[in-house]
């Protein structure tokens, strides 16, 4: 296996210190003239764009050391150009999921990024049926090798927009002369403002949304309004039944960008395409290749996937009973104080929720050890509750459950479920205008608020939670559709004879191994998969949580898991090495305040 610095700092075709020369890049075609080539190929607005000079493809100019740094501010906050929301949206993706702090690997794994030259391609698509388009946009390298033609597909982690997977993808596939396609799977940030009518255009910039093609589109309703609309909440659509799709759409995509841009006949036939994503994204490219028919995809990659087989609690059930009994545990400061993000602070508003939940039926005692028996009989175990206090504290379990419900039950945003509405009353226009490059794509954040109409009391979440739990528990229109919707979302795990490895922490505390990949896996296998599973130690959901309080020292990342993955199934499909059994590995983190080295991740 490749040491993962070598292939991040000095690859072959790089020059030392990780970076390119301008000099001897090829000649190219003026962007206008072959995005004119494109649009009247597809039929669509098709933006291309160069990044060369003090741009790149990988980190848009800033290296390791600005993506460390604060965010980078454009010139006039209030009027940011495309190239500057590019910046922050790559930026603020990397920070999303990237390893960006000793503890994740930064100066010991790798000290530098490969810088990338080339151009990039943004498209709006369509699935048949959907009623908004989604985005896909291909990452081109200068030094892409028409006779050794490589396609990296991937798909945005959680709810994020275009940039959602550049951490997986671009150091690893761009570095290696590959091209990427990504897509946000229908969710992302193309967020529509009431207060204006105005949503995101192409290049991300706030525009009239019945003035130009937009990445979502909201009838304007009255004088200008708090709401917001949100592509993964409001777009009428159920995009996650569809992210599958979403890749393989975008796969399709990037071999046509190839075909015309470099004037080629890019295939299947002819171009390795490599699938690979994390948590949502990882269910995307497990999703594509159950749906690949024409045999597309040549390997996949899936890191954490938020995957739900037959038989098992998807991620909207476990979410809602784990929102409402988790804070409960919280109330036991001996538990609390052991964990991450945990302070004895927390005691306080997790023995209100024990009081709720006692006085509501759901508990037979108002203590912390009820809820933990409610919570394991479900099936959670000990390491994905550890991490109780990070998605209590970072409200993770609520922001996912009202957008999902809201997507799951195709309501738009002045009927979403249970009272709740997303509102910007306080969002400067600085913010406003930054939302397509600062958004994660899911409230709250960047001066977007849930609205909880139910909310009261000393535990004012507690009725809009147990709202939105009825509807997966109970009968009745709104459960009926919702768990419909569930049901139109499962996995087959019925895969095509191509390698497949899936990757996941042990320590997961947001899509625990035990509702996710294990069944998957094992399902997978019992229809005849080429199907490994690598399950690491002391590994939790979010690398970007490494330096905080609590966590440094305990944990060690999991994306360059997912990069050695993709250099394991590379090598399968150049002959040189087999899938291989499952894997349980035991990294090293290392000391809090010191880099992660190599030998640290037991690979």
């Amino acid at each position: 296996m490749k040491p993962l610095k070598l292939f991040l700092c000095t690859a072959a075709i790089f020059l030392a210190g990780c970076e390119t020369t301008d000099e001897g890049m090829p000649e190219t075609e003026p962007d206008e003239a072959l995005g004119a080539r494109l649009e009247a190929q597809f039929a669509i607005p098709v933006r291309v764009t160069e990044h060369r000079d003090d741009d790149d493809l990988v980190s848009a100019g800033l290296g390791l050391e600005g993506l460390a740094g604060p965010a980078p501010e454009p010139t006039d906050s209030e009027a940011p150009t495309p190239a500057e929301l590019r910046r922050l949206a790559i930026y603020e993706n990397w920070h999303g999921i990237g390893p960006l702090s000793p503890a994740a690997g930064l100066g010991g794994l790798f000290d530098a990024l490969p810088r990338v030259p080339g151009r990039e391609f943004h498209a709006f698509l369509h699935l048949p049926n959907a009623s908004q388009p989604f985005r896909v946009a291909v990452q081109l390298p200068d030094d892409f090798d028409p006779d050794a033609a490589c396609l990296v597909v991937t798909a945005a982690s959680g709810s994020r927009g275009i940039y959602g997977a550049i951490a997986v993808a671009a150091p690893w596939a761009l570095a290696r002369g590959c091209a990427v396609a990504h897509t946000d799977k229908g969710a992302g940030t193309d967020i529509f403002d009431f207060a204006d009518g105005t949503s995101t255009d192409l290049a991300g910039q706030r525009v009239p949304a019945d003035e130009a093609a937009v990445g979502l589109v909201h009838d304007r309703v009255g004088e200008p309004l708090d709401v917001v609309a949100m592509r993964h909440a409001h777009s009428g659509d159920h995009p996650e039944a569809d992210w599958g799709q979403h890749v393989l759409a975008a796969a399709a995509f990037g071999l046509d960008v190839l075909s015309v841009a470099l004037e080629g006949d890019f295939s299947a036939d002819n171009t390795r395409v490599v699938a690979a994503a994390v948590s949502n994204g990882g269910n995307a490219v497990l999703r594509a290749a159950e749906a690949d028919d024409d045999g597309l995809l040549d390997a996949v990659v899936s890191v954490m996937p938020n995957i739900t087989p037959l038989g098992q609690p998807p991620l909207y059930d476990y979410a809602t009973l784990a929102a409402l009994y988790q804070p409960c545990l919280l109330a036991d400061t001996e538990f609390t104080t052991g964990i991450p993000l945990g302070t004895p602070q927390l005691a306080t508003a997790g023995q209100a929720r024990c009081e709720s939940l006692f006085e509501a039926g759901m508990l037979d005692r108002a203590e912390p050890a009820a809820a933990r028996e409610v919570l394991l009989d479900a099936g959670f175990d000990e390491p994905a509750l550890d991490q109780a206090a990070v998605n209590v504290t970072l409200d993770l379990w609520r922001s996912l459950v009202v957008t999902y419900a809201s997507s799951y039950l195709q309501r738009g945003p002045f009927d979403m479920p249970c009272g709740f509405s997303l509102e910007a009353p306080g969002a400067t226009v600085a913010q406003r205008q930054a939302w397509w490059g600062s958004h994660s794509g899911i409230a709250p954040g960047h001066g977007i608020d849930i609205i909880d109409s139910l909310g009261e009391g000393d535990d004012p979440a507690f009725a809009g939670l147990v709202c939105l739990r009825e509807l997966v528990t109970a009968t009745g229109p709104d459960a009926d559709l919702l768990q419909a919707a569930l049901r139109s979302a499962q996995a087959t795990a019925f895969l095509p004879e191509i390698p497949v490895l899936i990757i996941h922490g042990r320590d997961d505390g947001l899509i625990p191994v035990a509702f996710s990949s294990r069944p998957y896996v094992n399902m997978a296998r019992n229809h005849g998969a080429d199907i490994a599973y690598w399950e690491i130690d002391r590994v939790q959901h979010f690398d970007a949580l490494l330096a905080a309080p609590g966590v440094a020292g305990q944990y060690a990342p999991i994306l360059p898991y997912g990069w050695a993955g993709m250099d394991h199934v590379m090598a399968i499909l150049d002959d040189d090495g087999e899938l291989g059994e499952d894997r349980n590995i035991s990294p090293s983190p290392a000391s809090a305040g010191e880099p992660l080295e190599e030998e640290g991740l037991g690979l």
